[in-house]
């Protein structure tokens, strides 16, 4: 198993930062069904105020650029992007790839 690890500042706005929480509790199928087709095996978020921190774990031969180049292809993950990049401060048509920063493991 491999494990990324992301994070993102969402916009600074407390009402926009509740509906991107809410969003987030009522994930589309078809968005957990492309994780799934692509090797995530499990994705997780964290949120304190505006810092997001994404944990997620992937089958061993997940290749990052590829497989979050093909999972944009998806049913409905280009939708799924452009809805949640209002919170997120960054064009409608950026990929999740775009938007987060992968961060570097020191220990």
């Amino acid at each position: 198993m491999k494990r990324y690890c992301q994070t993102l500042t969402l916009v600074d706005d407390e009402e926009m930062i509740k509906k991107y929480l809410e969003a987030h509790a009522h994930v589309w199928p078809e968005i957990i069904e492309g994780q799934r087709e692509v090797g995530i095996l499990d994705m997780q978020i964290y949120c304190r105020g505006r810092s997001l921190f994404m944990i997620m774990d992937t089958v061993d031969n997940f290749d990052f650029e590829r497989d979050m180049a093909r999972l944009a292809t998806l049913p409905r993950q280009a939708e799924w992007e452009a809805y949640v990049s209002q919170f997120q401060g960054c064009k409608a048509d950026a990929r999740s790839d775009e938007k987060w920063t992968l961060m570097e493991r020191i220990f």
